[in-house]
């Protein structure tokens, strides 16, 4: 795919750790949304892909992507993705980038992912499928539904600095940022599915190591 595949390039800097926006083609979440319905109607298939028990999510399902799969359908998007972020970011153009992995989440009702972070270098989601609505709060004088969002949260909110991002999911939008950049996922309420991809990769060492300045990395 050409770069004018990918339109809509953004980048936030919130609270200092840089958080890049790109629209997914709707090819790219066509093919996966079918690929993990296939898997979903695949017992055996399901159970041997899934990553539940080395993940934090409280969900239904946590649907890992095959190597034929991810390679055929979704690492050229990936891969350009994360050039992007690196080069906006640093300046820098990385040659090597490696997935750790891939995997899809199927989260329900009163689901939830509780705070944490990730592995490698860098990090993404990106949402294939959301309900119609994501249901009312308790209290309906809230001033924002955080149902069904995406909260980032880094330092403390003091004078001039704040320390979280809510991002309202939209179909097709995905997300780049550090591993250790800290994230939830808020529950919601309704019967639809909430549907999202999600990485860990690393790119080159040396591009990686040089935003830490003269610092040396420690063996």
């Amino acid at each position: 795919m050409s770069k004018q595949s990918y339109p809509n390039v953004k980048l936030f800097r919130p609270f200092g750790p840089a958080i890049m926006e790109i629209d997914m083609p709707k090819e790219v979440v066509d093919n996966v949304n079918d690929y993990v319905e296939k898997i979903a109607k695949d017992k055996k298939k399901s159970k041997k892909l899934d990553m539940g028990d080395k993940l934090v999510g409280q969900v239904k399902q946590e649907i890992a992507l095959e190597k034929e799969f991810y390679e055929s359908h979704f690492k050229n998007f990936l891969t350009y993705a994360v050039q992007s972020y690196v080069y906006l970011v640093t300046k820098q153009k990385t040659k090597n980038f490696k997935l750790i992995d891939c995997w899809v989440v199927r989260q329900y009702e009163n689901d939830y992912n509780p705070n944490h972070y990730h592995s490698g270098h860098l990090s993404g989601v990106g949402y294939l499928k959301l309900p119609k609505s994501f249901g009312e709060t308790e209290q309906t004088t809230k001033e924002v539904n955080k149902n069904g969002m995406i909260e980032f949260v880094h330092g403390s909110t003091m004078f001039s600095s704040r320390s979280q991002m809510f991002i309202k999911p939209a179909l097709g939008k995905f997300y780049v940022f550090p591993h250790y950049l800290m994230h939830l996922v808020y529950p919601f309420k309704g019967k639809e599915e909430r549907r999202s991809i999600s990485f860990n990769g690393e790119i080159d060492e040396q591009v990686f190591l040089s935003t830490y300045g003269p610092f040396k990395k420690i063996e």
